[in-house]
């Protein structure tokens, strides 16, 4: 008990002086630690950390029950950690310095230019697999998790490109027949099941696939983007809705929607309201 009264009455003496300058120091520790795990997400480095974090834990336990030797020899091993985590990650450290002599790390212009890419590479898809009436499912997740949906085709994880979206609907190839489920800036999976629509009123010269789209819209907020095996036609799917004969333009604007900037996307939300404004005046 006299332990833990020790401990608080440390705790709150180091709060009585802590100051502008200790909250700034933690600020530009927190944003660097959480910069260097953005860096490392999706790497090996991930799993090394994770056991740099073991040792480092184990290290303080030993410290803690006086383990003499075990903390001599842990102690040992985190002194030349910084080291060994240099030779480990001399390609990581390479790009990530890089990256910042470019200014991509902060620099907003580049988040603009991936959005812009983005964009580009999956309307340059839908166009081409249009062109070659070639059958698609592509979901966009946005708020509500799809990891039910991904768990049930072959996961990706890769950048998105127009050859790789064409090559997983090609037909006769083993992902051909699911949907391609994209998140943010990722392909995450292709090859998944979707929910069918139970939706009546729907044309019956749609197919499963048109079905499966406005299913996965009915239950989640993704937009979907269906290509028509026998015709070629582009559709999206949202909030339960069918919109079809979508165009270069209305594929750009659904996706400035989801990937645009905020000035792009109030720009469009006028244009939008302007257009809607003139249809009504047109009808009467």
């Amino acid at each position: 008990m006299e332990i833990i009264s020790s401990v608080f009455l440390n705790f709150f003496q180091a709060l009585k002086q802590f100051g502008i300058r200790d909250i700034v120091d933690i600020l530009i520790i927190a944003v660097c630690i959480y910069k260097l795990l953005q860096a490392i997400r999706e790497t090996r480095a991930v799993q090394v950390f994770k056991g740099i974090g073991v040792v480092l834990i184990a290290a303080i336990l030993a410290d803690f029950f006086k383990l003499s030797a075990v903390s001599w020899i842990l102690s040992t091993l985190l002194q030349s950690g910084v080291i060994l985590a240099l030779i480990l990650f001399q390609p990581e450290l390479r790009k990530a310095l890089e990256g910042i002599g470019r200014g991509s790390v902060f620099n907003k212009i580049n988040v603009e230019t991936e959005a812009q890419r983005i964009i580009g590479q999956l309307t340059t898809a839908l166009l081409e697999l249009s062109k070659r009436k070639i059958g698609a499912l592509i979901v966009i997740q946005q708020r509500s998790s799809l990891s039910d949906i991904i768990n049930t085709g072959t996961v990706i994880n890769a950048d998105i490109c127009t050859p790789l979206i064409l090559n997983i609907f090609e037909p006769n190839t083993p992902l051909h027949d699911g949907a391609v489920i994209i998140s943010e800036d990722r392909i995450v999976a292709a090859g998944c099941i979707l929910p069918l629509s139970d939706n009546m009123t729907i044309s019956k010269e749609l197919g499963t696939r048109h079905r499966a789209g406005l299913g996965i819209s009915e239950h989640s907020d993704s937009i979907t983007f269906i290509v028509s095996e026998e015709t070629g036609v582009i559709s999206s799917a949202q909030e339960g809705k069918l919109i079809r004969y979508l165009d270069k333009k209305a594929i750009n604007d659904a996706l400035l929607k989801l990937y645009g900037t905020e000035e792009e996307k109030k720009k469009l939300a006028s244009l939008s309201f302007i257009r809607r404004k003139k249809n009504n005046e047109d009808r009467f």
